[in-house]
């Protein structure tokens, strides 16, 4: 079973440009994940570029027939499988806030990652990188 998330960063007029994460979205994970390897808003902009995904860390890909195959760690796009999800803009971070995904996950100039539950409630992110 999957928890869902949505990762967004915010932009300068307040916006926040997002996309949907499928796979294991709880901060113990995903929040860990996000601090380590999309630690930056350029980092996190290229990661929301891709449109939503399946996992934004993982060795598997698409291949041709729709079935995943392993690659470099990064994300896995639904994009690469045909499927057309670009990222979605919403136009204040309550909007964002009121997607119904599981976790929310925001990157702010000022703060960097922000996690917030179903009930709109911050929450922590656990310190330290994963091993993978």
């Amino acid at each position: 079973m999957a928890t869902r998330s949505r990762i967004g960063l915010e932009l300068a007029d307040g916006s926040v440009l997002s996309a949907y994460h499928h796979w294991d979205g709880y901060p113990e994970w995903l929040g860990r994940i996000l601090n380590t390897h999309y630690n930056s808003k350029e980092l996190a902009a290229e990661l929301i570029d891709g449109g939503d995904m399946s996992c934004c860390w993982t060795d598997e890909r698409w291949n041709d027939n729709g079935s995943a195959k392993n690659a470099e760690y990064g994300p896995q796009y639904y994009s690469q499988r045909g499927d057309d999800c670009p990222p979605r803009l919403d136009s204040n971070v309550g909007e964002f806030l009121r997607n119904g995904e599981e976790y929310s996950y925001i990157f702010t100039e000022s703060e960097g990652w922000l996690c917030y539950n179903s009930d709109l409630e911050g929450q922590e992110i656990p310190s330290g990188a994963l091993a993978v």
